[in-house]
């Protein structure tokens, strides 16, 4: 389920199959072929460097993100995007129940505190990214500071000010042992993994084989919009509905739209892909947010996806203009992604 226009087209071609249910022979391929995928991947290692991921930021908020992740040593350009997604899901207007506001979601005391006029020109806007941008990043290092004393990982305590303020992050010695706080640090961590490029090459799904086992089952069922295959919608879907589903079907919690899925772990690069691994399209190849579709790729350059109204789940080729990028579903990223944004 898409955040556009309802019957907005995408090419495709229908191959392999013309719908027809997974056979016991397809299925064994695409399990010996997940099984494959761990032994070459075994010695693969994941990181997170300073580089963002390919559209993992909308554009017009990139260049903001990239300069003043690099404030300070305690945050980095992923760190901060992070942390930005977590808050507002990119939204410059969105308001709280709290009356946090704008993209940074500052309440406006602390604003008045720790606000910076980002982009010199003579105020300090809490409605305008060019300032609330800069403001985050710059809140984080002064917090960074307060902590920089306390014993761990000066990023974690950093967090964990963040939420439960500094004083008790200093007097607990380190991340207090608040669930609240922990799983604040937790969260942003893992998100952190979303947003960056990773500097090698990122571990495989365990669940990835269970996940196309699943929408294999799926194979032929008419694509209705919104649909969560429940049995009032005759088991059909869409295509972020089956992709939820599939991850579901193993223990992961996947979001309901396309969008918010492609940040559910790290993005690998087109030659780096294995089957499991979400494929995602746009019109917009800079910005994550515009994502309008999604399937599970299962190898040799096809997916399992629920194309469009009027089609079937089917096998298509990710080889195609839209293309946008990949996401290795991982637990801890799923976890981590906002039930809002």
């Amino acid at each position: 389920m898409d955040r556009v226009a309802v019957g907005k087209s995408w090419s495709v071609r229908k191959v392999w199959v013309a719908g027809a249910a997974a056979t016991g022979a397809g299925l064994s391929f695409v399990m010996l072929l997940v099984v494959g995928v761990y032994v070459v991947g075994g010695n693969m290692s994941g990181g997170v460097g300073k580089t963002l991921a390919k559209g993992a930021v909308p554009a017009a908020y990139q260049t903001l993100v990239q300069k003043w992740g690099n404030l300070c040593p305690a945050i980095n350009p992923a760190l901060l995007a992070a942390q930005l997604y977590h808050e507002s899901g990119w939204d410059p207007d969105v308001v709280s129940h709290a009356d946090a506001r704008g993209i940074a979601q500052f309440i406006p005391g602390t604003w008045a505190a720790h606000g910076i006029d980002g982009d010199g020109d003579g105020d300090r806007d809490i409605w305008d990214p060019n300032d609330a941008i800069p403001s985050a990043a710059s809140y984080d290092c002064e917090l960074a500071k307060y902590v920089k004393d306390v014993p761990g990982d000066q990023t974690n305590n950093m967090l964990a000010a963040y939420n439960a303020g500094a004083y008790r992050v200093i007097s607990s010695g380190g991340v207090p042992a608040i669930s609240e706080t922990q799983n604040y640090v937790k969260r942003i961590r893992a998100l952190e993994k979303s947003f960056a490029a990773p500097v090698g090459r990122v571990d495989p799904s365990k669940q990835a084989a269970g996940a196309i086992a699943y929408a294999q089952t799926k194979l032929g069922t008419l694509y209705l919009w919104g649909g969560n295959g429940t049995p009032e919608q005759g088991g059909r879907f869409d295509c972020s509905g089956l992709t939820k589903a599939a991850y579901e079907s193993v223990g992961i919690t996947l979001p309901r739209v396309a969008n918010d899925q492609y940040n559910a772990g790290p993005h690998p690069k087109r030659e780096e892909l294995l089957p499991g691994d979400l494929v995602f399209f746009s019109d917009d190849l800079t910005n994550s947010r515009a994502i309008r579709h999604v399937g599970i790729y299962v190898g040799g350059g096809y997916m399992i996806d629920a194309p469009r109204t009027g089609a079937v789940i089917r096998f298509d080729p990710i080889d195609t203009p839209d293309y946008f990028g990949a996401t290795r579903v991982t637990e801890d990223g799923a976890k981590a992604l906002p039930t809002a944004v």
